[in-house]
């Protein structure tokens, strides 16, 4: 796999010279590839096969790869070559070289007819690509020539063989369609011309299918046959002979398969459902399966059972609103909606016993969607014939939502578990949405159930139909206001007389209390009877999610009726934290509920609160900072400083304005005194400083400090004002010592929300001055090993233009060195960092005029800018940040014009920039859209667009589809 000199016949004089891709060299590589154990060595040998195969050397050996002498690896790599070299290169060949192209091909595909079925499925693939591409002008009967060819008498294969090769070929040419990289106006001349093509095909198909003599092999190629040409939306009209042998051929287990997925995909067809008399015949077709479906349930034969189901929901998913059109025939729809009822309360757990009944889910979605969707009169009629269907579906749902027996369940897998799970909400949503059709009668009727199930003397029900039914409740009252329910008071009273003997249960009625918090906030009467039922259950790690979440939904929003209980939840929940029953993340969710629980109380009762609730800690960080740094204590440390976080995220004792939405966030003073939270900062302040000084190395400490502060400062917005001057001077500190991306983070939440105010300015200026001193420090030694620094960094001098430009008047900022970092971050390769980066500049161009020191750096420094923006669009960044680029350019264009029309001329004038592949007409032509647009920033994303798919040689092509 040496280099050698160009050869004759290559390309003309200057080219690079060619690999050696001869068959001995191929053969080498495809052994390495196979059979070398060194990784290194087999993705060397794949990469030069690969290069081999694009290379026009690969019409020369493909052919001698298929030579009968070698193994099937060796000629898959040949057939798949010439695949590749006609797929892609089609326009390298020749015209009068098509006919002896397509001749040999046929020859190869009649020899391994008999030979190696992978190699035969690659060849005919080179065929279907050579036929899409001479279709139909080279071409114009490509499928009858090839029916007509291999049906020829005088062929040395036996004809089963040539039967299955030719079959081989017609399913492969509607796939191979499917993915070709045809250019869309060929695309829609090929589709037409396949379509008439369809006439060749069928009739062979139907006769094939339905010959007593055929052989099993060749009636399911037939079936994948037609399966695939189908999908090139074949009028449903022109299949009914087709589908209807698919239908029988469902009797046959060896084809059983193969004829579910021929009538799925031919039923699935977007176009089909225009054919509604075809639709009405495949009822009665559909409803004949039942026998066969009841007696693979009885069997337990899930694959027979999966496939009908999959039939008839094929049907009425796709063509539910074309059926329901056809009013005379709503007896025939309405049993094609029992037997999809049927398979949605098919017997048995999911995914244990069945697997089929998920299927029908989104068909109940559908039907109701187009029930609904009638004018009034003919919904009326419908809401009559369906709403009892409708009532019968949350029965079965609800019979699938139960967990199977303590003992059955102990025996599945984790794996099992967890598809029952995603299993049961999916049933939530589908519950949650028949509401819309049912309404409040569907809360009445599973409050009757359930008080009939809690108050029967006589009959003792399971746990589990109890679950299950509090699941539905829980489903409804989640996303659907039910403030105005008349049941959810008997509900309310029913649960405490749930007898509650299982964790699953004790899981569902903590999360149904949870969903109904927000009825509880307008009934607070009713929060004594359910909240001892969650205090208690906090103590049970088992039930750790769903009693945490509860309680604290509980205390967001019903906070202003708790103070009553106030003192037994902190009890509660501080002997819970101690005893460490909870994880990590449920323990941060009990403190955030503390804090919304504690912002109801008076300042005294909080401060009295927050006293005991965080004095353990305290004393444990204390003992913790005199410790030399080691893993365990760092654990903890982290854990500590996450939960004040927490804590403070949700104690906020002042209320946001009502009527105030706008940008500036202000709330209503405090009236008691000073902030609670602030009181408590400033107590803690020197112990943090303490732990920073040992644990300024570790980003995780640090940034859970700061994460302190930054929740802090959101939630008390200007109450946080007191701690400015200590927490600017702190960070400081921080910053120099070791910069690290969350003190940038934090510096900007600062900025944001007290630069504008002057008593705040001189420690924010300050604070702001010495980390972009820091961090232009950092840029000179080496900035690559800190792309969140970076990207942090970028962010906050756009928020100090945006909130505060004046921060950029002073002397000691080196805006010259600050324009320059940024220009080297746009070529940062992580796309977040050259995002903020971007943003940056469009806030700094707009601010040419009002800040000197801005305009000067623009004037001097603008036209770097700019070249690094068109590398950028030139293929230096990823194509997704296309529109942050064109973000800049409009912004030089609206605020700088005079210079970048001047720049963008002179830019663009070296040849081969910003790519290779431009024309200077093609340059000249982006300099003057770009200059002419200075209002509509949309068309500049597009011409940007544009512009970057010339550069990277994918305009026009197959790239830009989704672009």
């Amino acid at each position: 796999m040496e280099r050698r000199e160009e050869q004759p016949g290559a390309a003309g004089a200057g080219a690079a010279p060619a690999l050696d891709f001869t068959v001995e060299n191929v053969e080498k590589a495809l052994h390495q590839l196979y059979y070398d154990p060194n990784i290194e060595n087999k993705n060397l040998a794949q990469k030069w096969l690969m290069q081999a195969q694009v290379s026009p050397q690969a019409w020369h050996f493909s052919w001698q790869l298929l030579q009968p002498d070698k193994v099937p690896e060796i000629q898959y790599f040949g057939a798949s070559a010439l695949h590749i070299k006609i797929s892609r290169y089609w326009s390298d060949i020749p015209t009068d070289q098509y006919e002896s192209l397509k001749a040999q091909l046929f020859t190869q595909i009649t020899r391994f007819a008999s030979g190696s079925k992978i190699v035969l499925t690659r060849l005919c693939v080179a065929l279907a690509s050579l036929a899409l591409s001479m279709m139909p002008d080279a071409w114009p009967c490509a499928v009858a020539d090839m029916v007509r060819l291999f049906q020829a008498e005088d062929s040395p294969v036996d004809g089963q063989g040539r039967c299955l090769a030719l079959l081989e070929l017609l399913t492969v040419l509607p796939e191979e369609f499917q993915t070709s990289r045809l250019p869309q106006y060929r695309k829609g001349l090929v589709r037409a011309s396949l379509a008439v093509e369809c006439g060749a095909v069928f009739p062979l198909l139907e006769q094939l299918l339905q010959q007593p003599s055929s052989p099993s092999c060749v009636r399911q190629k037939v079936l994948k046959c037609f399966s695939s040409w189908v999908q090139l939306e074949v009028p449903l009209q022109d299949c009914e002979a087709l589908i209807q042998a698919a239908f029988t051929a469902l009797q046959d287990s060896e084809l059983f398969d193969s004829s579910v997925e021929a009538i799925v995909n031919a039923i699935s067809q977007p176009d089909a459902q225009r054919y509604v008399n075809t639709l009405l015949k495949l009822i009665p077709l559909v409803l004949g399966l039942q026998e066969q479906l009841r007696h693979a349930v009885q069997n337990g034969d899930m694959e027979t059972s999966h496939g009908i189901c999959r039939i008839a929901v094929a049907l009425g998913e796709n063509h539910s609103r074309a059926l329901l059109d056809q009013v005379e025939h709503w007896q025939s729809f309405l049993a094609l909606v029992n037997m999809i009822m049927f398979c949605t309360g098919i017997p048995g757990h999911y995914p244990v016993n069945e697997t089929t009944s998920s299927l029908t889910l989104t068909f109940w979605y559908t039907l109701q969607d187009d029930i609904l969707s009638f004018e009034a009169e003919k919904q009326a009629v419908y809401q009559q014939v369906y709403r009892p269907v409708y009532f019968q579906l949350v029965d079965v749902l609800l019979h699938k939502a139960q967990f199977p027996s303590d003992e059955e369940y102990g025996f599945w897998s984790s794996d099992e578990k967890e598809q029952f799970r995603i299993y049961r909400v999916d049933i939530s949503d589908t519950l949650m949405y028949v509401y819309e059709m049912l309404g409040a009668e569907l809360l009445s009727n599973l409050y009757d159930k359930l008080g009939r199930v809690l108050t029967s003397s006589e009959e003792p029900y399971s746990w589990q139909h109890t679950e299950a039914l509090l699941y539905g409740f829980q489903s409804i009252a989640e996303t659907i206001d039910v403030n105005y329910s008349d049941v959810v008071p008997g509900l309310i009273g029913l649960i405490p007389r749930i007898s509650i003997s299982n964790v699953q249960l004790a899981d569902t009625v903590m999360f149904t209390i949870g969903a109904l918090s927000e009825w509880l906030a307008d009934h607070p009467v009713m929060i004594n009877s359910v909240l001892p039922l969650v205090l208690h259950a906090l103590g049970n790690p088992e039930l750790s999610v769903s009693s945490v979440s509860t309680l604290k939904k509980i205390c967001r929003e019903c906070k202003y009726d708790l103070p009553p209980y106030a003192a037994n939840i902190v009890a509660v929940s501080q002997d819970v934290l101690m005893k460490q029953i909870h994880k990590t993340s449920q323990c941060m969710w009990l403190m955030q509920a503390l804090g919304f629980l504690l912002s109801a109380l008076q300042v005294e009762e909080i401060l009295k609160n927050l006293h005991s609730l965080i004095s353990p800690y305290i004393q444990q960080l204390e003992k913790l900072a005199e410790e030399i740094p080691n893993p365990s204590n760092k654990l903890a440390i982290v854990h500590i400083l996450g939960l004040l976080s927490n804590l403070f995220t949700t104690l906020d004792v002042s209320h946001h304005e009502d009527d105030h939405e706008g940008p500036e966030l202000r709330k209503l003073p405090v009236p008691q005194g000073p902030n609670p939270v602030v009181v408590v900062l400033q107590q803690v302040f020197q112990l943090i400083q303490k732990v920073l000084s040992k644990w300024l190395n570790d980003a995780q400490v640090v940034e859970a400090v700061c994460a302190i502060f930054e929740k802090s400062v959101k939630t008390l917005l200007d109450d946080f004002a007191p701690m400015v001057p200590q927490l600017c001077e702190m960070l400081g500190r921080m910053y120099s010592t070791i910069p690290q991306a969350s003190a940038l983070d934090l510096t900007r939440q600062l900025v944001h929300i007290f630069a504008h105010e002057p008593a705040h300015f001189p420690p924010i200026e300050a604070l702001f001055l010495l980390v972009t001193s820091v961090t232009l420090t950092l840029f000179q030694q080496g900035p690559r090993d800190h792309p969140d620094i970076v990207d942090s960094f970028m962010q906050l001098l756009a928020q100090a233009l945006k909130r505060k430009p004046d921060l950029f008047l002073c002397e000691r900022l080196d805006v010259k060195a600050v324009f320059q970092c940024a220009v080297l971050a746009l070529k940062f390769p992580e796309a977040p960092t050259v995002k903020a980066s971007c943003g940056f500049f469009t806030e700094l161009l707009p601010r040419c005029g009002e800040v000197e020191s801005v305009g000067k750096v623009v004037q001097e420094d603008g036209r770097m800018l700019l070249i690094a923006v068109l590398e950028a669009i030139g293929g230096q960044a990823s194509r997704s940040l296309m529109d942050c680029f064109a973000d800049i350019l409009f912004a030089l264009n609206k605020h700088c014009f005079s210079l970048l029309s001047m720049w963008i001329k002179e830019a663009l004038q070296p040849p081969g920039f910003p790519s290779a592949r431009l024309s200077p007409e093609q340059k000249d032509t982006f300099s003057q859209q770009i200059l002419r647009e200075r209002m509509n920033k949309r068309r500049v994303k597009e011409m940007v667009k544009e512009f970057t798919l010339l550069c990277r040689g994918l305009h026009g092509t197959d790239y830009t589809a989704d672009y």
